[in-house]
C-alpha cells in the first residue's frame, strides 16, 4: 500500500486506498469511505475551475486531489499504475466510457485482481434505458418517488435535494464494504453496478408492497401520512406533526380542557372506524386548536403524555437543536482559499471502536499532484513538466 499517511489509524477502513472518478452522483460515496478512514484520491481533469460549490465541499471532505486526463494515452498508463496499488475505484462515468479507454473493469481487474470497482450510473450497465440521459429529477420521476409527493389535487412534486444521488452513494458504499469483506476470503475484487433508477425504486417504502399484495395504487396525500396516522398542522409560529388517532381519549380530554373539543366528546367518536370515515372533520377541529398555540406549547406537554409529536423544524431551528449540539453532530470545515471555518453536518453513524470522522477540509484542484506523482510514482521533475505541457496532469 502506498501513500497511506493521511489514513486515520483505528478507523474502519484505515489502510485502504480509494480512487475517486465520480461526479455529483457518487462524490458522497467516496466521502463516506474517507470518513471511515480510507485514503481517497480524487481524480479530476487538468484545467478545471477552482470555484467550488458548497455541495462540492460537503461531498469531498477529507480527500486528496490530483489532476489527470485519462482520455490521453500517457494519462491512461498513469491511471493503471494508480490502480495497481488501489483497493477501490468509485466512478460515475456513462456506461461504456471507461471500457472504450481500455479502463473498464475487465481490463483493470487484469492489472489488479483484488480491485473493487463501484460504477454509479443513471440506469445501470445494462437494460433498454442504459444510454438514456438522466439526472436526479429524472430518477425521481421514473423511480416512482415523485408520483406520491405533493397534494392530491396538484401535480406531482420533486422531493427536496438530490435524493437519488444520496441513495446511490449510500448503496454504493454498502456494496464496497460487502465486496471488501468478501475479498478477505476469496482474494478477489468485484464490480458493483449501481443504478439511480433502481435505488429510488428500492426505497419506496410501503408503496410497492401495497401494490403487489393489495392492488392499491398509492396517491399523493400532501401533509397527511399515508396511513392517516399523522398530519402536519399550522401553529402560531410554525408547524407541528401530530398523531391523529393515537391515545384518542387523552387527546379529546386535552382539547375539552381548553374548550376546543367541539363535539369530539360524543361517544360516536370512540369508534375508530367512524373516526376514519370522518377524518376531515377531525382535522378541521385539530387545526383550529393548533392555530391557537405555539409549537412549543403543544410539543412539550404532548411528549410528556407520550404523544409522538414534533416541531417541523426550520433550518435555523435544526442548526440550533440542543440534541444535535449535545451529540457533537456539527463539524467545522476550513475553506481552502480563505481559511474561514464553516459548519457542516457530521457523521450519522457513531462507532465505538473504529470511529467514522468527517475530514476537516476540502482539497484544492491538483493539491496532491507532487506528493503522488513524484513521491509515490517516482516521476522526475522533467517528466512531470512534460506531462503538464501535454495536458496529461
Amino acid at each position: 500500500m502506498i501513500g497511506a499517511a493521511v489514513n486515520r489509524q483505528g478507523s474502519a477502513l484505515s489502510g485502504y486506498r480509494v480512487l475517486d472518478l465520480t461526479d455529483d452522483k457518487g462524490m458522497l460515496c467516496s466521502r463516506y469511505l474517507a470518513d471511515m478512514g480510507a485514503e481517497v484520491v480524487r481524480i479530476e481533469k487538468p484545467g478545471g475551475s477552482s470555484a467550488r460549490s458548497t455541495f462540492f465541499w460537503e461531498t469531498n471532505l477529507g480527500k486528496r486531489a490530483i489532476t489527470l486526463n485519462i482520455e490521453l494515452k500517457p494519462g491512461q498508463e498513469i491511471f493503471k499504475r494508480l490502480v495497481e496499488a488501489a483497493d477501490v475505484l468509485v466512478e460515475s462515468q456513462p456506461p461504456g466510457y471507461l471500457e472504450a479507454l481500455g479502463l473498464g473493469y475487465p481490463q483493470l481487474s487484469q492489472i489488479n485482481p483484488r480491485l473493487v470497482m463501484a460504477s454509479i450510473t443513471d440506469f445501470g450497465q445494462g437494460g433498454p434505458y442504459r444510454d438514456y440521459k438522466s439526472c436526479d429529477i429524472v430518477a425521481n420521476a421514473l423511480g416512482g418517488q415523485m408520483y406520491v409527493c405533493g397534494e392530491a389535487e396538484s401535480p406531482p412534486l420533486k422531493p427536496f435535494g438530490n435524493q437519488s444521488y444520496y441513495l446511490a452513494s449510500i448503496f454504493a458504499a454498502i456494496g464496497v464494504l460487502l465486496a471488501l469483506w468478501h475479498r478477505h476470503t476469496s482474494g478477489r475484487g468485484q464490480h458493483i453496478d449501481i443504478s439511480l433508477h433502481e435505488c429510488v425504486a428500492a426505497t419506496l417504502d410501503h408503496l410497492l408492497v401495497r401494490y403487489f399484495y393489495q392492488g392499491v395504487v398509492a396517491k399523493r396525500r400532501g401533509s397527511l401520512f399515508w396511513s392517516n396516522a399523522f398530519r402536519i398542522f399550522p401553529c402560531r409560529d410554525g408547524y407541528i406533526l401530530l398523531s391523529l388517532l393515537q391515545q384518542w381519549g387523552t387527546l379529546v380530554e386535552w382539547l375539552a380542557s381548553e374548550g376546543m373539543a367541539e363535539d369530539l366528546t360524543d361517544k360516536k367518536w370512540l369508534d375508530r372506524a367512524y373516526r376514519l370515515q370522518n377524518l376531515d372533520y377531525i382535522i378541521g377541529v385539530l387545526e383550529r386548536w393548533t392555530r391557537s398555540h405555539s409549537v412549543a406549547e403543544l410539543v412539550a406537554p404532548g411528549q410528556l403524555m407520550h404523544f409522538p409529536w414534533a416541531e417541523v423544524a426550520s433550518i435555523s431551528r435544526l442548526v440550533a437543536s440542543p440534541q444535535l449540539e449535545e451529540r457533537g453532530f456539527w463539524v467545522e470545515v476550513e475553506h481552502p482559499e480563505t481559511g474561514k471555518r464553516y459548519k457542516f453536518p457530521g457523521v450519522p453513524c457513531k462507532l465505538s471502536r473504529s470511529p467514522w470522522q468527517v475530514g476537516s477540509r476540502v482539497p484544492k484542484v491538483g493539491e496532491h499532484n507532487k506528493e503522488i506523482y513524484r513521491g509515490e510514482l517516482g516521476l522526475s521533475k522533467e517528466e512531470i513538466e512534460t506531462l503538464i505541457k501535454e495536458g496529461v496532469i
